[in-house]
């Protein structure tokens, strides 16, 4: 009873080394696939040089995207509306206030005001946030808007 315990206990043993060792075959033949066994060296060689190439690629891909969001910062990201009625005869909001801003708080404030007669157009540059000009009170409306 003794000796069949035993055989039981190395028999399965025998099946999970085989297993694994079929496993590690495995993995070895995707490794060498097409390869002559005295050119494992070469393949390795191989395997090290492509690395070294895309790690030069990824490191220009970087580049790239930090140049990319360093750009951004200058495009349009912010924006402000507000309209507004300044005349009280006149019905309806047919006047705004535009804030168009950066990603550093610089750009314009367009401002229209609108009458039965003529519509006027008006821009003050701001640049960080600030400008030199003094705002109304719906030009601060919109720049808050934007921020």
């Amino acid at each position: 009873m003794l000796v069949y315990i035993a055989l039981s206990v190395f028999g399965l043993w025998l099946i999970i080394v085989s297993l694994i060792l079929f496993k590690e075959f495995v993995l070895f033949k995707k490794l060498t696939k097409g390869v002559e066994v005295d050119d494992l060296k070469k393949v390795l060689e191989g395997v090290l040089s492509k690395e070294l190439k895309n790690e030069k690629r990824i490191n220009e891909l970087v580049k790239c995207i930090n140049q990319l969001e360093e750009d951004g910062h200058l495009h349009i990201q912010k924006v402000g509306l507000v309209r507004f009625n300044p005349f009280k005869e006149l019905g309806g909001d047919h006047s705004f206030s535009l804030a168009i801003l950066d990603g550093e708080d610089s750009g314009v404030i367009i401002t229209s005001l609108h009458t039965r007669d003529r519509t006027r157009v008006y821009m003050k540059e701001i640049v960080k946030g600030k400008t030199n000009i003094e705002l109304s009170d719906e030009e601060k409306k919109a720049l808050v808007n934007a921020k």
